[in-house]
C-alpha cells in the first residue's frame, strides 16, 4: 500500500473505520502533520512549535504552520508575518515566512493584529476546518499545528477531524507539570494519537561568561516526567534572551537552531519508517 499523502480526497483507498478526517484539497499533498500541545498556557508552546518547524526548514525539509491557537495566535508575531492571507474563489494562499515556511494564522485575517476574536466553539472548530482543508498547502513534508492549550473544543476537533503523525508535548520544570502532562497525554490516548515526545522547555539558562548552568525553575524533571508516562523525553529547551529579542522582532529564524537537529532526525526517521511508538502506561 501507498504512503498515506493525507489527501482523503484523491484516495481511492475504503480504510475499514477511518476516522472521519477533514478533507484536503486536491493541491495539496502533505507527508507528516505534528501537532504541538500543552496541558497548561505559558509553556512556550508557541515559540517552541517556531523553533521546531525552523529547525526542519533549515535542514532542508518543506514546513508549514498551521496555528490553530485562535483565540491567541502568536505565529506571525514570531515570524515577522504582517500581510494579510489572500486567496480565490475556492482556496486561501499561506504567507511565507523569511526561509519559507508557509503559515496560516486567523491573526493573518483581521483588520489588525490586537483585535480579538470572540468566538464560540463551533465556529472556532469551523475556522480549523477552513485552515486545513481550503489553504494551498502544496506539496508538504511537515505540517505542524500550533494547538491552543489545555484539551477543549478545538483540540478535540484536531485530534478527531486531522489525520495526525502525533503529537509533541511541552511543558516546564515545576511540581504542577506532572499533572498538566498527565491531562495531555490521557487525551492523546483517548483518541489514539501517537506522542512523539515530551519536550522541557524554560529548563535552565546558560550564563554568557561562565558557561555555568543554572536552574531557576529547580531541577529538570524531563526524565521523571517521560519515565512516569513512559513516553520519549526528546530535548531541555533553555531560557535565552536572544530567543525573546529575535521573537519581539519577528526574526525568530535568526536564531541558531543547529542544537534542535539531533530532534529533527530522530522524529523524522520514527515517521519515515514508521517505528512502532511507545505505548502510554497510564497505570502509573
Amino acid at each position: 500500500m501507498a504512503e498515506c499523502d493525507h489527501n482523503c480526497a484523491s484516495c481511492s483507498s475504503k480504510c475499514e473505520g477511518a476516522p472521519k478526517y477533514f478533507n484536503l484539497n486536491q493541491y495539496s499533498h502533505i507527508k507528516h502533520i505534528i501537532g504541538v500541545v500543552s496541558g497548561k498556557g505559558g509553556v512556550g508552546k508557541s515559540a517552541t512549535t517556531s523553533l521546531i518547524a525552523s529547525a526542519y526548514q533549515k535542514n532542508g525539509y518543506k514546513v508549514g504552520i498551521l496555528d490553530a491557537d485562535i483565540t491567541g495566535p502568536s505565529i506571525p508575531k514570531a515570524f515577522g508575518v504582517k500581510d494579510a492571507i489572500s486567496g480565490n474563489e475556492n482556496l486561501m494562499f499561506p504567507q511565507l515566512s523569511t526561509d519559507g515556511i508557509k503559515i496560516v494564522s486567523i491573526n493573518l485575517l483581521l483588520p489588525n493584529e490586537d483585535d480579538p476574536v470572540l468566538w464560540r466553539g463551533p465556529v472556532v472548530g469551523g475556522a480549523i476546518k477552513q485552515f486545513y482543508e481550503d489553504v494551498l498547502w502544496e506539496d508538504l513534508d511537515y505540517l505542524f499545528i500550533d494547538m491552543p492549550p489545555g484539551t477543549g473544543d478545538v483540540a478535540l476537533t484536531i485530534f478527531q477531524s486531522i489525520p495526525l503523525d502525533g503529537v509533541i508535548i511541552i511543558s516546564t520544570p515545576q511540581d504542577l507539570v506532572q499533572m498538566i502532562v498527565g491531562k495531555a497525554v490521557k487525551m492523546a490516548n483517548m483518541m489514539n494519537i501517537p506522542i512523539l515526545g515530551l519536550v522541557e522547555n524554560m529548563s535552565y539558562i546558560e550564563c554568557p561568561n561562565c558557561k555555568t548552568i543554572i536552574e531557576p525553575f529547580g531541577p529538570s524533571k524531563l526524565i521523571d516526567i517521560a519515565n512516569h508516562f513512559n513516553i520519549k523525553p526528546l530535548i531541555k529547551m533553555p531560557i535565552d534572551p536572544k530567543l525573546t529579542t529575535l521573537v519581539d522582532a519577528g526574526e525568530i529564524e535568526k536564531y541558531d537552531t543547529s542544537f534542535l537537529n539531533d530532534l529533527v532526525k530522530y522524529l523524522d526517521h520514527e515517521l519515515r519508517h514508521k517505528v512502532k511508538l511507545t505505548k502510554i502506561n497510564l497505570d502509573k
